[in-house]
């Protein structure tokens, strides 16, 4: 049986001061980011899935990005090693989080580096950016955790943008939705669909043909809709001026032993 629960973790009243790579650094509203990311929460329950909380990091700026900090393949649960080190402790509250629910935790560890966002999974495929944030090391330390289980792990080169999954997410078919100019590789990917907006390149996959999206992104979801997915819109203004997206803000843990 397929399970539907998302890790969640709310957003540290330092959020404002949370790291910018690729883009110019505006000014972040703390309040109005906590509304945004009750809303996606609530988002979340409202198509079925139950949110568990992490244990909050108020002194972690990036803590509410919570997808960086586990890779969830089947019933095991990767910690991570994020590559900025100021991230690093993030990931203690997610470990403990996994486990009470049944996981098989495993750890990335020096001189590894990975952070989930470089990570997209569609079946047993697992494509793994490398960049400025997932070393050599991390990404080989994920595929000695996940291939006897059965996974195909896919290395994607990443220089242009953050992470791979800020680049490129998938349709419930497998499809890859992305923008050309963000992608060190296209070829890698065997369907490719462009899309055309930057966080129109971003869903989470809600179940059937529901898709979570970001309201920044309406000319993606009428392209969407027109191939008959059902977009749910959530406007998540304040993270995206950190480089997040909507796939950062929750782990989707959809294969525990239920």
């Amino acid at each position: 049986m397929r399970s539907k629960k998302a890790l969640v973790r709310r957003p540290s009243p330092r959020l404002a001061e949370g790291l910018v790579t690729h883009i110019e650094r505006e000014k972040v509203d703390v309040d109005l980011a906590l509304e945004q990311w009750e809303a996606y929460v609530g988002a979340l329950r409202t198509h079925g899935w139950e949110t568990i909380e992490v244990d909050p990091e108020d002194d972690c700026p990036d803590s509410v990005f919570v997808e960086d900090t586990v890779v969830m393949y089947k019933n095991v649960a990767l910690i991570t090693r994020p590559g900025a080190e100021s991230r690093r402790e993030e990931v203690l509250g997610v470990e403990e989080a996994v486990a009470r629910l049944g996981c098989s935790v495993n750890w990335i560890w020096e001189p590894g580096t990975l952070e989930g966002g470089d990570v997209l999974k569609i079946g047993d495929t697992i494509y793994v950016g490398r960049g400025g944030r997932t070393n050599a090391a991390g990404l080989q330390q994920l595929r000695a955790a996940f291939e006897p289980l059965g996974a195909r792990v896919v290395a994607v080169p990443v220089s242009k943008v953050l992470h791979l999954k800020t680049a490129v997410t998938a349709l419930p078919d497998g499809t890859v939705l992305g923008r050309i100019p963000q992608l060190d590789a296209p070829s890698l990917f065997p369907r490719f669909l462009p899309v055309p907006e930057e966080s129109g390149a971003h869903v989470v996959l809600l179940g059937g043909a529901k898709l979570l999206m970001a309201a920044s992104a309406p000319k993606t979801a009428e392209l969407l809709t027109d191939l008959g997915h059902e977009p749910v819109l959530v406007d998540i203004s304040e993270f995206e001026k950190l480089e997040g997206c909507v796939t950062c803000l929750s782990v989707r843990m959809r294969e525990l032993y239920v």
